[in-house]
Formats: structure tokens, sequence, C-alpha cells
């Protein structure tokens, strides 16, 4: 669901991600921070990837394939078209739903940070109905809270779901003129570049840097690194080429790949200054 972007940075260097190992034993070093929570992508990530939903959306849309969907329902003149719109999109989801496959090593994963005591969340551009259904069939008595689906505005990529994520598991500092979510809840999103103000010195914000973003598409890598999370890219075919973005920080080609990787101690891509990509809408 997400058009082609070119990327800018108006963001200073983000650290190197780096997170304590959650085995429990004296050799666990207590200068590493300890991860907070992980935030999940559904369709790609949780479930095998249905992307021929996208064109059938963009068909009865009538739009191209460089055209964002949600964007495109949202910039409809009137609520009466948006809501047809969406209903439309929402039909070729139900009907998807149906043949959702759980991604190798799912359930593998869910019970290690279940046992583990790490917090659940996810950030999707779906709807509610979807995401209620590969829970119920798959994933049943796993506790994934707050689930953020497209009626948060605005969607992936803007980091501002994940912050409220963030902040409503009570991770907050203090502003540094970084990407934040103010604690009274008001998201601002600057015109030229979609994302979330800068945040006065002083100002509470939340804090997003202590959460690992697992997805499958540059919506979800770009909105993790916004937030400034640490991201894991759950590689395919399609989406191979994202591996060396530098908004990603790790790449498995299973989910349960990651049981091994923050049994040990997480650690993303060192950040250098070339690496800092600049996000600009196209």
């Amino acid at each position: 669901m997400q058009a082609a972007r070119t990327l800018t940075s108006r963001m200073g260097l983000r650290k190197t991600p780096v997170f304590a190992p959650l085995r429990q034993d004296k050799t666990t070093s207590p200068d590493f921070p300890r991860l907070q929570g992980v935030v999940f992508d559904v369709d790609g990530t949780l479930c095998e990837p249905q992307n021929y939903m996208f064109g059938q959306m963009r068909d009865v849309l009538g739009i191209t394939k460089s055209q964002d969907i949600l964007e495109h329902i949202y910039g409809l003149p009137t609520a009466e078209e948006q809501q047809q719109a969406m209903e439309s999109v929402r039909g070729i989801e139900r009907t998807a739903m149906a043949s959702q496959v759980a991604q190798p090593g799912l359930v593998s994963l869910m019970q290690y940070l279940q046992t583990r005591g790490v917090r659940k969340a996810i950030c999707t551009r779906n709807f509610q109905a979807p995401v209620d259904h590969l829970l119920g069939k798959f994933l049943a008595g796993h506790i994934f809270d707050p689930i953020i689906t497209r009626e948060f505005r605005p969607p992936k990529p803007d980091p501002a779901g994940i912050l409220h994520i963030a902040k409503s598991w009570g991770l907050v500092r203090q502003g540094e003129g970084g990407p934040g979510t103010s604690l009274g809840g008001e998201e601002s999103r600057p015109q030229d570049t979609g994302g979330v103000r800068a945040t006065d010195p002083g100002e509470v914000v939340a804090d997003a840097s202590g959460l690992i973003m697992v997805g499958d598409s540059i919506d979800d890598m770009e909105a993790g690194f916004r937030a400034g999370a640490a991201t894991v890219l759950l590689v395919n075919d399609a989406n191979r080429h994202l591996s060396d973005s530098p908004m990603t920080d790790l790449v498995i080609s299973r989910l349960d790949e990651l049981v091994s990787i923050l049994e040990n101690g997480f650690r993303g891509r060192t950040r250098l200054e070339a690496d800092e990509p600049q996000i600009k809408q196209t």
C-alpha cells in the first residue's frame, strides 16, 4: 500500500541500536539497555504476503501502482466518496483474510516473547477485521496491546503509530529536538517531511528507542527508523532490495530467527553519517 519515495534526512544521527541479551544468567551485561517491546506489521510479517490484494485495490479505485492507496482514499473530496472507496478495499481484504497463512516460526517467536515477558504490539495499514482473524486463528491467547490499524492517522510510513505505542507503554524522554509525541497526545506533522515535529528541549515525549519494529515493507522500515526504533526486515523475494537500506538494522528469513538473536543480544546496523536517509515525498 505504499507509493515510491525518495529518502532525505532532517534528523540527527541515531545511535546503533543495541539491546541486552534476554537470557537470564550472570553474563548479561548491565551496560546495555533492555528491550522494552516489539511492534509487528501484519500482512507479510505475521502472515505470508498477500500482495495480490494491492493490485486488486488499485484496480477497483482506478489508480496506478505509483499512487498510495490510503493517501488516495483520504484525498477524495467528500466523506461519502472516502467511505465508499474504503469499503471497496475492505471487501478485498475480507476475502483475502480467509486465505491467511501463518509465517514460519510465528508461534515459536510469540511463545518465546511471552516467556521472556516482552510486550508486543501491532502497527498495520490493515483494518481491524483481518488482524482479529489472524490473531484468533493462529495466536489465540497471545496479547498484543495496543493494536494500531489504519484508523489511526497518519498511517505508516509516518512514525506516529509507533510513537503512540511507546507512549502507551510509558516510554518517554525529555525532548532534545528530535522526533516525538508529546504526552498531551498531539502529533505534529510538518508538510515538508510528513513526520512528527522536532520536539522542544525539556518537553516530555514518547521514546521508541527501546523498541523493535518488525516488518516486510519500506513503510515498516521507514516508520521504525523515523520513530527511533530498531528495525528488522522479514525478507522475501519481493523485498530483498530493502536488506541494504540504511533504515534496516537486521534481516531475518524466518520469524523464529529472532529468538536466538534476542536471547544473545540484539545489535543493529552501525549508523554512519553517509547512511542517513532523506525523507522526501515524490
